[in-house]
């Protein structure tokens, strides 16, 4: 099974007040199995980024000016992500932006029903916990030591390692991915040698008559043994 697990990084909070898309990032997964084959894309917002949100993912106006606009890899997107589920953290977010952004260059939108959130997992699997993407690593033992700052692809493989946790583990994944051939074996061929063992005859244990006299010799040769004392 193939699944797109992605993120997104926006102006801000709401596509309905003019925020924009600024950076896409998508992990192919099948099986489960991280396949290496990503999408990656920053766009041109045309339009100022505001301060909070470029403390949350480094991207500045100046940075993302020479960007394409999302109409001009809009098309390379779709075609991406085909007709697979996808998957996101807090996804009615990133796809709002997602179908905005669609909407606005008169292109089909990704259908809800391809949506799956790994939040509403997290939550019936750890209610009451933290279920930010931080959190979750920690819970896992994900290393996140490199995350200084959100970005789409990072977070986007970050969460592909939390989402194989949240349905199971890893060995999920890996048993899916042997039945399809995603994950090489090697068969180790194991030589059994078998010895015969051999019976040695027992070994005789009582003295020799000259090791019986020459023990005899010397117990003439104690004076005043202890054993013959009153």
């Amino acid at each position: 099974m193939r699944e797109i697990v992605f993120d997104t990084e926006t102006t801000g909070l709401d596509p309905k007040t003019g925020d924009r898309l600024v950076e896409i990032g998508c992990v192919e997964m099948v099986n489960r199995v991280q396949t290496g084959v990503t999408f990656h894309q920053y766009f041109n917002p045309q339009r100022d980024m505001p301060a909070e949100a470029e403390r949350v993912h480094g991207l500045s106006e100046a940075f993302l000016a020479d960007k394409p606009l999302f109409k001009d890899e809009a098309q390379a997107f779709l075609d991406f992500i085909g007709d697979s589920p996808m998957v996101a953290h807090n996804a009615s977010f990133d796809f709002g932006f997602i179908n905005n952004e669609l909407t606005m260059v008169g292109l089909p939108i990704v259908e809800l029903d391809r949506m799956v959130d790994t939040v509403r997992i997290a939550r019936a699997r750890h209610p009451g916990a933290k279920n930010s993407l931080d959190a979750l690593c920690t819970r896992y033992g994900i290393d996140r030591s490199h995350r200084t700052k959100h970005g789409a692809l990072l977070d986007a493989e970050l969460l592909a390692q939390v989402y194989v946790e949240l349905l199971g583990g890893r060995q999920i994944g890996l048993e899916l991915a042997a039945e399809q051939g995603l994950v090489e074996s090697t068969v180790v061929e194991t030589t059994v040698i078998t010895r015969e063992r051999v019976q040695r005859p027992a070994r005789p244990h009582h003295a020799s008559e000259a090791e019986l006299a020459a023990h005899a010799k010397f117990l003439e040769s104690i004076k005043t043994p202890l054993w013959l004392s009153d």
